[in-house]
């Protein structure tokens, strides 16, 4: 079984995987448009992570990581992730394009969050969401350290990609964070 990463499990793994593996999966966008009641927010002040929206063009990518789950931890690994993206996330199958050309593009499976979910939040604009993330924090933390650490991850596995959604709202965040400092 292969699970991929897109949002918080790029950079925090919480459950027993073989190996990892950096690419990217084709014709999806990754956005702010899932809120969380129950990681970086709460019900009476949602915050905002990533879910992946249908692209019009079947060639856009969405880079992450794809762990690979040894058989004997596949049950248990299941168990913990429907319980962690229980917040308006569903399991879907999609093509995983590894980064390195010695492995060839194989299935997996992901976890993305719906229009039909009740947390589902939808679009907004890059300044909205900066003022909503900067101001929410839930049982995982603060909800600017999700969008901190998932723009420094995405820099690291893929240098070269800019996704400029999650590098647009992470700049208008630092804005407006007192505690930012820049180097």
């Amino acid at each position: 079984m292969w699970i991929f990463g897109y949002g918080s499990l790029v950079w925090k793994v919480d459950f027993k995987y073989e190996y990892k593996i950096v690419g990217y999966i084709k014709g999806y966008f990754r956005r702010f448009y899932q809120h969380s009641i129950d990681h970086r927010g709460t019900p009476e002040k949602p915050g905002r992570v990533v879910t992946l929206v249908q692209s019009d063009d079947v060639n856009s990518k969405v880079f992450g990581v794809a762990y690979k789950i040894r058989t004997e931890d596949v049950e248990q690994v299941t168990k913990h992730l429907d319980y962690r993206e229980k917040n308006g996330y569903t399991k879907k199958t999609v093509t995983f394009y590894p980064i390195d050309s010695n492995h060839e593009p194989f299935k997996l499976t992901l976890y993305v969050a719906t229009e039909d979910n009740d947390s589902y939040a939808g679009p907004a604009t890059i300044e909205d969401l900066a003022k909503q993330v900067i101001s929410c924090h839930g049982p995982s933390g603060s909800n600017k350290e999700y969008v901190y650490n998932l723009a420094a991850a995405m820099r690291e596995l893929a240098p070269d990609v800019d996704d400029n959604h999650l590098f647009a709202l992470e700049k208008a965040v630092q804005t407006l964070d007192p505690d930012f400092k820049t180097t």
